[in-house]
């Protein structure tokens, strides 16, 4: 087809999850409670890291940085999906999907490398804690979070910039609750060589590189748990990364079976349903994670609560 006789798309209409007429107000029901689920769960780990000086440590510095990235990619992705279930068609503009796009793209880089840095903290607490203090300062820790987010923008304007020379001008369905960028390459008439080219390239950093900072992390801490002589000993040093395993586990898990799969319809069917587990479930499930298998959060929360009930005891 000549570009001449191409019509530029304007606007795209969101698939869903399902096309179902029985499953649309359930599915609404359920996201709606999981969203509000996570927004009360990641700002509650969040004031409670403020507020409580007993957390004030790297690895809660860095927990409360993950909770703020969870949050708001959470923010991007379901207050648009829950119109597709109220809505016969959930029209989403180009200047709506393109910051939509942005945005999702920077904060899973983002939590990709918060994981890996979380990681990081933990090898260094269990493998040299004597040089915890100095390695973890508070300055350290600053810049690296700085530079997760650093990885993030550099990767995503990348990633965002060559979808923008893209012309869109096919079919303006999305098969897609959100501005995934690889079902909106599917709706090009413009060659995306070079937006394959880029993504697969900055995929494999930013998957890669996090992936390999996980794995010799906990090679090292596995092989310093070893050391160790006591069970007791070696029970609480491995407990210290159990909730950062599980979490790494979930996001990992699902994200890798989205974007490793084969394209075919049958798989893109399958990944909108993995895509719900590291967009959403998994915001969702870091907070309960780390509240229900962290014995500081929960003392830490214990404590917080008593000084507010003795604070109304005392006005009464």
């Amino acid at each position: 087809m000549a570009a001449g006789n191409h019509s530029k798309v304007t606007e795209f209409i969101l698939a869903g999850l399902t096309e179902a007429p029985e499953l649309q107000l359930p599915l609404f029901l359920f996201f709606l409670g999981v969203y509000v689920f996570t927004v009360v769960g990641n700002l509650s780990m969040i004031t409670l890291i403020r507020l409580s000086s007993h957390l004030h440590t790297p690895s809660y510095y860095f927990l409360s940085s993950l909770s703020f990235i969870d949050l708001c990619y959470s923010t991007v992705i379901i207050p648009k999906m829950l119109v597709s279930f109220v809505t016969e068609k959930n029209i989403i503009s180009y200047p709506e999907c393109m910051p939509q796009l942005y945005f999702f793209a920077f904060l899973i880089i983002s939590e990709c490398h918060m994981l890996a840095l979380m990681a990081y903290d933990r090898c260094v607490a269990i493998c040299k804690p004597l040089l915890y203090n100095v390695t973890m300062s508070y300055q350290v820790c600053s810049w690296l979070v700085v530079e997760v987010y650093m990885m993030g923008l550099i990767g995503d304007t990348a990633h965002t910039g060559c979808i923008l020379r893209v012309v869109f001008c096919k079919d303006k369905i999305v098969s897609h609750y959100f501005c995934d960028p690889f079902p909106l390459l599917e709706l090009s008439c413009s060659s995306t060589y070079i937006n394959e080219v880029v993504s697969l390239c900055f995929s494999i950093f930013n998957f890669l590189a996090p992936t390999l900072t996980i794995l010799g992390s906990y090679v090292s801490i596995i092989a310093s748990i070893l050391q160790i002589r006591s069970t007791e000993g070696r029970s609480k040093a491995f407990s210290t990364c159990s909730s950062h395993i599980l979490a790494v586990t979930i996001f990992y898990g699902s994200a890798t079976f989205v974007y490793l799969q084969p394209s075919n319809v049958s798989s893109m069917d399958q990944g909108k349903v993995s895509s719900v587990f590291y967009t959403i479930i998994v915001p969702m499930l870091i907070p309960l994670i780390y509240s229900l298998r962290n014995k500081d959060v929960k003392v830490a929360l214990n404590k917080i609560i008593e000084k507010r009930l003795s604070c109304i005891n005392e006005d009464f």
